[in-house]
């Protein structure tokens, strides 16, 4: 009997060991495998945190235009006031790069965001001689902004919700549809269209703060920033280049202020509409006697609309701009006898009382009806534009009739890929029976994408 108690002891002994042995194991397997299901599913947090900081914190790309142009007619800087002798030119022949930009943005988290467009414009070089034309035919060392480089965005970006965004910093101001939608892979002329390229900033950038949202189909945004300078208006653009500054920084007397508001709720349709008002005169460091010039302003009222439709291959824009410039008739006296040391940013021009430009353009898509071509697209495109930079003021007695202009061109735009194209075009521009009118052709390759998104 003690010998089978001493036996059933070593068993249950042994038993219990093994049963322990057992728990010891399987916790362990337990343990271990728990450790590497989170050291796993870490290293894919880890994975995750590392794709979406690459693809949504840090954004670079850009866009750049390479355009070769040919010219059949004369620009001698007197071909608008002796019309007749340059009537057989031969024209010349030009290289262009209008625009080369890179921008970079970046997802800081919580709602702000920056994003920056550095830009190199004509190759990068903003200060140039010009001839100026009719203006007595002179060369003049023209300063279009301070600088070689230009920063044609800077901004930061706090984000609330969809409808509601606050943007402060450099921004573009979004009046037009040009301004709106300015990368090449956006209009299919070699240059951009030349009506909103004329009679406004183009594309249009000044420092102030910006509003906007999406509600629904519908977009809006509204911003304020520093007022264009009168002293800079001339009759072959007329406001234009009142937003560059001859000077290091931007004088900020007077602020203006923009509204736009967009609608998608017809299928492949967008309609847009957009205003500014502010200011220009005295909007400069070089300023004016206050008494006698105490109720000038020289308010600028810009309005546009236009549309986009895009179906069954076909594209048909089109935008109407109207401008008017009040105290037209001071301003125009004013500038004529503004500074004229020879290095003088000032046009000492006139300067139009009211500007108009409206355009339209329809593509047709020749793969749209091909099977297998991927992303490959073959756009034949006519485009007509009508614009005129100088209807002046009641009493004037010069009235530049070669500012109206009408310009019809006929292309093609292939997209070997939805990000590069390459485009080819002839256009010409009639003016009035007594000028000549100016046919050119040209081709052009551009690209528009992000590189790091």
């Amino acid at each position: 009997m003690m010998y089978f108690r001493i036996m059933n002891k070593r068993v249950i002994i042994f038993n219990m060991k093994r049963l322990f042995l057992s728990i010891f194991v399987l916790s362990a397997v337990f343990v271990f495998s728990l450790t590497e299901n989170a050291m796993a599913a870490e290293n894919d947090t880890i994975r995750t945190e590392n794709q979406r900081v690459t693809k949504s914190r840090l954004t670079i790309g850009g866009y750049g235009e390479a355009v070769y142009t040919r010219t059949f007619y004369s620009d001698n800087m007197f071909r608008y006031s002796h019309p007749e002798r340059y009537k057989n030119s031969d024209g010349y022949g030009r290289v262009d790069l209008p625009h080369v930009v890179i921008n970079i943005g970046y997802d800081f988290g919580h709602g702000w965001t920056m994003g920056s467009e550095i830009e190199f414009e004509h190759g990068g070089n903003e200060v140039a001689v010009e001839i100026e034309a009719e203006e007595t035919g002179e060369f003049e060392h023209e300063i279009e902004r301070g600088g070689e480089v230009a920063l044609e965005q800077f901004w930061l970006q706090k984000s609330f919700c969809n409808a509601l965004n606050i943007r402060m910093g450099h921004i573009i101001v979004p009046v037009g549809q040009t301004n709106y939608a300015h990368l090449p892979t956006q209009f299919f002329t070699c240059y951009r269209p030349e009506g909103e390229f004329t009679i406004m900033p183009n594309t249009w950038h000044e420092t102030g703060v910006s509003i906007w949202g999406k509600i629904g189909k519908w977009r809006y945004e509204a911003v304020v920033v520093p007022g264009l300078n009168s002293n800079m208006f001339n009759n072959a653009n007329w406001v234009k280049n009142g937003a560059p500054s001859p000077y290091e920084f931007k004088v900020a007397n007077k602020l203006a202020g923009a509204l736009r508001i967009d609608n998608y709720s017809i299928k492949n349709l967008h309609i847009g509409v957009s205003g500014y008002i502010g200011n220009s005169f005295n909007n400069d460091i070089v300023t004016n006697e206050a008494d006698k010039y105490k109720d000038v302003k020289g308010t600028v009222l810009i309005g546009t609309a236009e549309f986009d439709y895009k179906a069954h291959g076909f594209v048909v824009r089109g935008n109407f701009d109207y401008g008017h410039l009040n105290d037209a008739a001071i301003i125009s006296t004013y500038n004529k006898n503004n500074n004229h040391q020879s290095f003088s940013p000032y046009p000492r021009s006139l300067v139009g009382e009211d500007a108009v430009a409206f355009g339209g353009e329809v593509a047709y898509d020749i793969f749209h009806s091909i099977r297998r071509t991927g992303e490959r697209q073959l756009f034949v495109f006519g485009r007509y534009d009508y614009y005129d930079s100088y209807i002046p003021y009641e009493g004037a007695i010069t009235m530049y009739d070669w500012t109206e202009r009408h310009v019809v061109t006929l292309g093609m735009n292939y997209y070997p890929i939805k990000q590069v194209v390459i485009k080819a075009e002839f256009s010409e521009r009639f003016l009035k029976a007594q000028y000549n009118n100016e046919p050119m052709v040209s081709v052009g390759v551009a690209y528009s994408g992000f590189f790091v998104r």
